[in-house]
């Protein structure tokens, strides 16, 4: 017994597909990011949050590290503010705007194009807050001296 099996032309093909309109957006990235390969490039900055409503009281500093320390790099089983990894947290006291610089443990970390954008949604959902930039900084470069004597112990680095 026979079986025939039906070939298609290869000398036909499709027309190639038009660029798309508008951005791609994965929805494994935090709301709102565009896949970019460039996420982790110096000075690239993050954005979430809207600004504050009149009359709300500003986040305090405490809750914002808090806030932080909520944020885990998913190799490391240490927070990033443990980790040294925030260099500077700017709360304007006028509208609750905070701007965050921070850095990666390597230009090469696999998290660079979620972690700040996951930085920047818990900043922004803490009460008090207007919007918030994420700033990534490869200057100075992160090592092991910037973490907490909490981060070196839970890590056996002493």
């Amino acid at each position: 017994m026979t079986q025939e099996i039906e070939t298609k032309d290869t000398k036909e093909r499709p027309e190639p597909l038009e660029p798309l309109a508008q951005p791609h957006y994965n929805p494994y990235l935090w709301p709102g990011a565009m896949q970019d390969d460039d996420a982790a490039e110096e000075g690239a900055t993050t954005t979430a949050g809207e600004p504050k409503p009149e009359g709300e009281a500003v986040a305090e500093e405490e809750a914002v590290v808090e806030a932080l320390r909520t944020v885990y790099d998913p190799e490391i089983p240490v927070n990033i503010f443990d980790l040294g990894l925030i260099y500077e947290n700017k709360i304007n006291q006028e509208n609750g705007d905070v701007a965050i610089l921070m850095t990666l443990t390597a230009p090469s970390c696999p998290v660079a194009g979620i972690l700040p954008g996951q930085v920047a949604e818990k900043v922004a959902s803490v009460p008090g807050t207007g919007e918030v930039a994420v700033t990534i900084t490869w200057d100075p470069p992160w090592n092991q001296t910037k973490m907490s004597e909490d981060a070196k112990l839970a890590l056996g680095l002493f």
